[in-house]
């Protein structure tokens, strides 16, 4: 077993680093840390009671956060570690990879498509809304003003009453 050591800064690979101290380098809480222990996707190693992490330990807690900021979920990103280990060439780790993420870009790229009509839906939506304040406006005499909306565009407005 690994026990605690303090070692000079400019080691950094040997340094072991407390639930807290890892929560604090990647950016999230100690409970995140515990949680993905919890999943099995990290395995600490114990001095006495006390959790202590390695650099390995850093290296896949980054991994695990880049896999959810991408998408992934926890039983694909185990998958992945898992694999990790497995092979020294990496090649089902690195296959693994390749067909995970073509899934998600088809995901994402769908998503995208659909976000696409919805936007052009809105704008057309916000032109009509447009067209049919100016026909409005032709009945009020208060004076126009401009605004821009979020697409950037700029359009006439009346101010509020």
């Amino acid at each position: 077993m690994r026990t605690a050591n303090h070692t000079h800064p400019d080691a950094p690979r040997s340094r072991y680093y407390s639930t807290a101290e890892l929560a604090a380098a990647a950016g999230v809480t100690p409970r995140t840390v515990r949680f993905y222990e919890a999943r099995g996707l990290l395995n600490p190693d114990r001095a006495g009671n006390v959790r202590v992490f390695t650099y390995a330990d850093r290296a896949r807690l980054l991994l695990i956060l880049r896999g959810k900021r991408l998408g992934f979920s926890l039983d694909e990103i185990g998958k992945y570690l898992e694999l990790y280990g497995a092979d020294s060439e990496h090649i089902e780790q690195l296959n693994h990879v390749v067909n995970k993420s073509r899934e998600r870009i088809a995901e994402l790229e769908g998503k995208l498509q659909d976000l696409q009509v919805t936007i052009k839906e809105l704008r057309q939506i916000e032109h009509e809304a447009i067209a049919r304040l100016k026909v409005k406006r032709g009945r009020n005499s208060a004076p126009a003003r401009r605004f821009t909306t979020v697409s950037g565009e700029t359009h006439q407005g009346r101010p509020k009453s």
